[in-house]
């Protein structure tokens, strides 16, 4: 039998080799069963949510609401987007991470193992904190009732005219806000509102009458690499990850406020795009801020008017558009031409045009994943809601 030599430096100080490594045994096999046992914890949920509703609705009231004043809380108080940072480290961190891994099993020939289980963690690690975010933050909410079921809106299907009656409506409350909001010299909107309280209250205001409002309210925050952003056709986005919403400070501020609102809602765990649409606009027109109650209008006239551009002559479109005012033009003209200024951008990293088309597969692909059959053209169901909600209802200001 051989006798294992222990070194004296070793024995000097009193170390237990065989302890030493039955304690470093123990903490890999806990670690480990703490990544396989998280691992299958939310998968389990996300099947759960895919199988009950009720489950989900249960999660979406009493316990979603507990991430956001606890760990949104925390967020909130940077301030910069942590999940921009967090981004930041994966795209940058991951790779050189990689490099660092591979130089160490190079070197360190007789510890190749020890590196190897090192690395394997963090990324472990890593991808359970994704998968766990997400699940918590996003994917659960997914298979909740509808935004209608939770607050008994009606459901009916409308006809073109309905349609048509609610666009005229919106073309004459944009027309009359047009005027009274700030322009510069070329007459494009000009924002003089914040983007922080104000957004947050008018999301606030809209706990008297909807279920799952009130609450901490998170401070949506603003993206240091916008023009990216843009270029993947974005205008906000929420971090599951962080519980943040975040904005595109480069777009067009006429559709800003909106946009802070749209991202807000999902914070408030309606995760559903139609329905953070249809939240967005109701918490712009009750806000007593002019900024953000015609950004509200002009985002809504977009999907309505293109709804009614889907079906009805040519007659019927020119109609409509000389309905709205030129103010209104002005400000969907500089909405597009800011657009086009992105595709046009030269001297980028990437291509705009590369860039677009990646980032659209993603979310539809993402939506899709989730149980979102129609994908991005989600979006534009709003207008379902619009007219089921103000067939009874009427818009602040409106006789």
């Amino acid at each position: 039998m051989k006798t294992k030599v222990i070194p004296e430096e070793v024995t000097a100080k009193g170390v237990d080799v065989n302890k030493s490594d039955k304690a470093d045994k123990k903490h890999k096999h806990t670690q480990l069963k703490w990544l396989i046992g998280s691992t299958v914890v939310f998968v389990l949920l996300n099947v759960l949510a895919w199988k009950s509703t009720p489950f989900c609705d249960f999660y979406q009231k009493w316990i979603y609401p507990l991430w956001a004043q606890t760990y949104g809380r925390v967020t909130s108080l940077l301030p910069f987007s942590f999940g921009e940072l967090l981004i930041a480290i994966a795209v940058f961190g991951i790779p050189l991470s990689l490099i660092v891994m591979i130089v160490l099993l190079i070197i360190k020939k007789g510890r190749r193992r020890k590196v190897a289980r090192i690395f394997g963690f963090i990324y472990g690690w890593i991808l359970v904190f994704i998968l766990g975010t997400e699940t918590l933050n996003c994917f659960v909410l997914y298979h909740t009732s509808t935004f209608e079921k939770l607050n008994d809106i009606s459901t009916e299907e409308h006809t073109h005219e309905e349609l048509e009656a609610l666009g005229y409506r919106i073309v004459s409350q944009v027309n009359v806000l047009s005027k009274k909001v700030q322009r510069d010299e070329d007459g494009r909107f000009v924002l003089t509102a914040d983007t922080d309280d104000t957004a947050r209250d008018a999301i606030e205001g809209l706990e008297e009458e909807f279920v799952n409002f009130g609450g901490y309210e998170v401070h949506p925050k603003p993206i240091y690499c916008s023009f990216f952003m843009s270029q993947m056709d974005l205008m906000g986005i929420y971090f599951p990850f962080s519980m943040e919403a975040n904005y595109n400070t480069d777009m067009y501020k006429a559709k800003l406020p909106n946009t802070i609102c749209h991202e807000l809602a999902h914070t408030k765990g309606f995760i559903r795009e139609e329905e953070a649409n249809f939240i967005a606009f109701v918490a712009c027109d009750r806000c007593e801020n002019v900024d953000y109650r015609y950004s509200g209008y002009l985002s809504a006239l977009t999907y309505v008017r293109n709804e009614i551009f889907e079906y009805c002559d040519e007659e019927t479109m020119v109609e409509f558009d000389n309905a709205i005012c030129d103010e209104v033009w002005a400000d969907i003209d500089g909405n597009r031409a800011y657009w086009e200024s992105v595709e046009e951008a030269e001297d980028t990293v990437f291509e705009s045009e590369s860039v677009s088309e990646v980032s659209e597969k993603a979310m539809e692909t993402s939506l899709q994943a989730n149980g979102v059959e129609d994908g991005l053209e989600s979006y534009c169901r709003m207008v379902d809601l619009m007219l089921n909600y103000y067939g009874e209802h009427k818009f602040v200001g409106e006789e």
